[in-house]
């Protein structure tokens, strides 16, 4: 039987791994890095370079067409006088506490009933998801219809069941309930991702439980529930990252009013740096946003430790 040509055999000998030369590893060092580059300086030049430039700015008192004057951290004195300042934070956070939960617990229970194996469920998926490619502008506007107290949907509605009409985003009282309302029509995307998350789970521990003896409620309980916990964690920091930047109700549909009830964070952000001119104080506010969403975001991945599921590894 003829033997392989040892100076024609392929592979490296035995117990031994081919090794690229230096030359090809630094080629390939050079091209990944020229590749690499524009993502790199696009992330230094439109993001780094603007926070620097921020975190300078909060440092001084500039407006537009003065020169900046150097005032240390006067701005970060200011906000904890400011009372307007506490107001909008006051409502970011009451809007966020009604948002987030009902978006979170509407989201999952619709995803639970599309995700039954009922006919048409690609129909009412899409019909569950358009809310949310609305554009945000012709949103505003279509709820600002909606909640016209006079000739609005809803009222419309109340006077024809014989109940008390509202205010809605009219009223004081009323005003920030009604954005909150708003605001979980748009749930689709959180009942998307929680449907991708159902589809994942492992058939054969439904058919395990109902071996023991498990009913609906135990498979819930015990295998449902469970393995959507990282889509529940990812769906609530990114809605309490969302909500704390909202923008475009109150610009569009009340303009912080009335009487300030709907002054929310970022608008009042705006208002300072493009209708007062105070770019400064703007980037400060700016600044604290950060710290505050960043605080809450490292806050809620310590505590998902306790409760959030993984299939390798266990809960962590």
């Amino acid at each position: 039987m003829a033997t392989a040509d040892p100076a024609v055999a392929t592979g490296p000998p035995a117990g031994r791994r081919w090794r690229r030369s230096p030359d090809l590893a630094q080629s390939e060092r050079r091209w990944g890095l020229l590749l690499a580059a524009p993502a790199i300086l696009g992330f230094g030049i439109f993001t780094i370079g603007p926070m620097v430039a921020s975190l300078v700015f909060s440092l001084t008192d500039w407006r537009i067409g003065a020169p900046a004057r150097f005032v240390g951290l006067g701005n970060y004195d200011r906000l904890a006088n400011d009372p307007l300042f506490w107001k909008s934070l006051n409502v970011t956070t009451y809007y966020t506490l009604g948002v987030v939960p009902l978006t979170l617990l509407i989201g999952f229970v619709v995803a639970l009933l599309v995700n039954q194996g009922i006919r048409g469920k690609s129909f009412w998926r899409t019909v569950y998801y358009l809310p949310t490619l609305v554009p945000a502008v012709a949103s505003s506007v279509l709820w600002i219809w909606i909640f016209n107290p006079d000739f609005g949907l809803l009222n419309s509605l109340l006077r024809q069941g014989g109940l008390p009409t509202s205010s809605w985003i009219y009223g004081e009282r009323t005003a920030v309930p009604s954005l909150i309302i708003m605001s979980t029509w748009g749930f689709g995307n959180a009942m998307v991702i929680f449907l991708a998350g159902l589809q994942g789970v492992p058939r054969h521990l439904y058919e395990a439980v109902a071996i023991d003896g498990g009913g609906t409620w135990a498979r819930f309980r015990h295998v449902t529930l469970p393995f959507l916990t990282p889509v529940i964690f990812y769906n609530l920091v990114t809605g309490v990252i969302g909500t704390f930047q909202v923008f475009n109700q109150a610009y569009v549909m009340t303009r912080g009013g009335p009487n300030n009830a709907t002054q929310f964070y970022l608008y009042y952000l705006y208002t300072k740096a493009f209708t007062d001119s105070e770019i400064g104080y703007a980037s400060a506010l700016a600044w604290v946003l950060f710290v505050i969403v960043l605080v809450i975001t490292v806050l809620l991945f310590r505590n998902a430790r306790r409760w959030v599921y993984y299939e390798i590894g266990g809960a962590r």
